[in-house]
Parts: C-alpha cells; sequence; structure tokens
C-alpha cells in the first residue's frame, strides 16, 4: 500500500475517531443537567445556587433570572422526554421567590423568605413564557393560572410615557426595555391563542407597536431602551431583544396569515445574524442567545432555512469545545453560571429538537 494511502487512511481513522469521541447534544445535555444537579442546587432547601464558587455569589441562593433559564430549560427536555418531570424541582423553587405584596402578586427576584427584594416585569415574564410552553405539552392547570397572573402583573408596568410601553422593574418609572415588551408581547398572544379572549390580542398588537416604533433600529433589530421622560435611547443591542421580537412576527404570521408579519422576521432574522454573528461565535452571553434562537426555530418552522439554525449550532459546537470545564460543564471562567448551564441545555435541546441535528 502506497505511503500516501496509508497516511490518508491514518487521517480518516483520526477524523472518524474525534467525532465518535464527541458527545452527542443528549449527552451535552445528560452533562449540564447533571452539573446542575451535583453542583449548583441545594438539596435542603429545593433553592439553586449562582455559580460553583460560593465566594463570588452575592446572595446565598440564585436570583430569580438564571431560574427563568432553567424553567424554560427544563421544558425543552420534558419535550424530548415527555415521560420525564424535569420542571417540577425548579417550579418548586420559583414558587419561593413569590410575593403576594400590592398592588398585584408576582415573583420577585430574590427568595422571599431571606429577603424582601425588587420585583421585575421582564423576570414574571420569561417564567409565564415557558410555563405555556408547559401548559401547550401537559395541560397542567397552574401553568396556566400562574400565567394569567404574571400578565396581570405585568399590566402593572403599563401606561402612556412615551406613548406606551411597559416599564422594565415595578416602581421604576425611568426606563421602557425591549426586554420587557418583546417578551410581553409573547405572553400576550400565547394567552390569547388559548383563550381566544380578545383584550390578551390587544396588548400583544399595541406593545408589537409601540416596540417597533420606539425601540427598533433602522437595519431590523432592537435597541435596549428608551428613559423616561428624556425619550433618549439606550443604543446597546441584545441577541436577546432581537430574538423576542422575531418570535412576535413568526407568531403574528402564524396567527394571522397575513406575509407581512413573515417579511419582517425574514429581515429581522436576516439583520440579527448579519449583526451578532462574528468569526463563528455570538455574543458571549449564552442565555441570551438560548432567548434569539427561540425566534429563529420559529422563523425555520415556516420557512424550513437551514440557515436560521446552522450559525447556532456553529457557536454551541464552538462553546462545547473552547470553554468546557470541569464536570463538563460550560463557561469561559472557572467560576460555572447556572444561567448558562441552563442556557446552553435550551440551545442544544432546541437544535436537536427543532433544528433536526
Amino acid at each position: 500500500m502506497k505511503k500516501t494511502t496509508i497516511a490518508a487512511l491514518c487521517v480518516s481513522i483520526f477524523i472518524c475517531t474525534a467525532k465518535a469521541q464527541l458527545p452527542d447534544y443528549k449527552t451535552r445535555i445528560n452533562y449540564l443537567y447533571a452539573g446542575i444537579n451535583n453542583k449548583l442546587s441545594d438539596k435542603k432547601t429545593g433553592l439553586y445556587y449562582e455559580t460553583t464558587d460560593s465566594t463570588k455569589n452575592e446572595n446565598l441562593h440564585s436570583w430569580l433570572w438564571p431560574l427563568c433559564a432553567l424553567i424554560q430549560a427544563t421544558n425543552e427536555m420534558e419535550a424530548l422526554q415527555p415521560s420525564q418531570h424535569y420542571m417540577q424541582p425548579v417550579v418548586n423553587a420559583i414558587d419561593q421567590y413569590y410575593s403576594d405584596a400590592p398592588p398585584r402578586p408576582g415573583y420577585q427576584d430574590y427568595v422571599l423568605k431571606e429577603r424582601r427584594s425588587s420585583r421585575f416585569y421582564d423576570d414574571n415574564q420569561w417564567i409565564a413564557i415557558a410555563y405555556l410552553d408547559a401548559y401547550d405539552r401537559t395541560h397542567h392547570k397552574k401553568y396556566l393560572d400562574d400565567a394569567k397572573l404574571i400578565y396581570r402583573f405585568m399590566m402593572g408596568g403599563l401606561d402612556t410615557a412615551a406613548g406606551g410601553g411597559l416599564y422594565w422593574k415595578e416602581g421604576d418609572k425611568t426606563t421602557k426595555n425591549t426586554c420587557s415588551n418583546g417578551p410581553g408581547i409573547l405572553v400576550a398572544l400565547h394567552l390569547y391563542k388559548l383563550t381566544k379572549q380578545q383584550d390578551y390580542l390587544n396588548t400583544a398588537l399595541a406593545l408589537y407597536k409601540w416596540t417597533n416604533a420606539c425601540l427598533q433600529a433602522p437595519e431590523g433589530i432592537y435597541y435596549d431602551n428608551i428613559k423616561i421622560p428624556s425619550l433618549k435611547i439606550a443604543k446597546a443591542f441584545y441577541t436577546y431583544n432581537t430574538g423576542t421580537m422575531l418570535q412576535a412576527n413568526a407568531q403574528l404570521y402564524l396567527l394571522t396569515h397575513d406575509k407581512k408579519y413573515l417579511t419582517e422576521a425574514q429581515r429581522i432574522a436576516a439583520a440579527g445574524k448579519a449583526h451578532f454573528f462574528k468569526n463563528g461565535r455570538l455574543p458571549a452571553d449564552y442565555w441570551f442567545n438560548a432567548v434569539m434562537l427561540r425566534g429563529y426555530t420559529e422563523l425555520y418552522k415556516i420557512d424550513k432555512n437551514q440557515g436560521w439554525l446552522d450559525f447556532f449550532k456553529t457557536d454551541a459546537d464552538n462553546i462545547w469545545q473552547q470553554e468546557r470545564g470541569e464536570n463538563n460543564m460550560l463557561g469561559p471562567k472557572p467560576a460555572k453560571r447556572l444561567i448558562d448551564q441552563a442556557a446552553m441545555i435550551e440551545i442544544y435541546a432546541r437544535l436537536l429538537g427543532d433544528g433536526r441535528y
């Protein structure tokens, strides 16, 4: 056998062996979920920790925000394995953040029994989005009831300053953000689809119109917020803001069959990919990217353009190769964050389920 043939055969065997050694998405999900349970969960309280390094944590237990990521991640795990009950421990933890403080009950950003804390509209909305997704699968009454409670809570953040829109944080009337209006649209649309109550659709359309008028950049992606009362725009771009508004357009197209929403969804998707995907990577915040992927998978289901998913796969695979630490947990720093593990579970699960990888 010629030396060149032997060399080529060796290279081929090496590549095949290397590929075989790479875990598939199911395996990656299992590693990440095990890392959360082994390194980031408090078995005594049913709560979770912010990072694997207690010296770097601001609090004894996690803020609510990482649980917003984890509840969606466990929903995606259940979608892949319907016989499992991954969500319930996270639901039990989230319940410990519930506050019935006036004027409307909702979830505060830290564990209630440890202290009274602030309540953010977007934190609540992310939970409602996950619960409504779960309700579609399970018809578990708590998920729908809690989503309706969160809708009532978020509507407390609506007024006519700057022409409409939802504030970001309860009691703070200085900023209205895409991250509280985009998910607000999604909550309202989902409730409308389930109940056919016109008020929900009216809310979704009003928030959609306001967000596009006040916070969309000319190329199609979205600014972070508008200041009140100055009306100054904070022009930072984050992937999750593009994601929620992309998803809103895709859902409005499915609901109305009006092609203008599909055209806009495709415009936003093209602009988001062009702006955020550079040198094989998306920006560093995994969870923001997970939220953006929701919009792209929603669009993919409509137009079957694999290009909407391929760059997420590239980023997700590069993260696994470049930012994997001990115990197969992910993150660029030694202390691994709960929100990062949850985000990557969601990403791998969506690519596996929605992206057909």
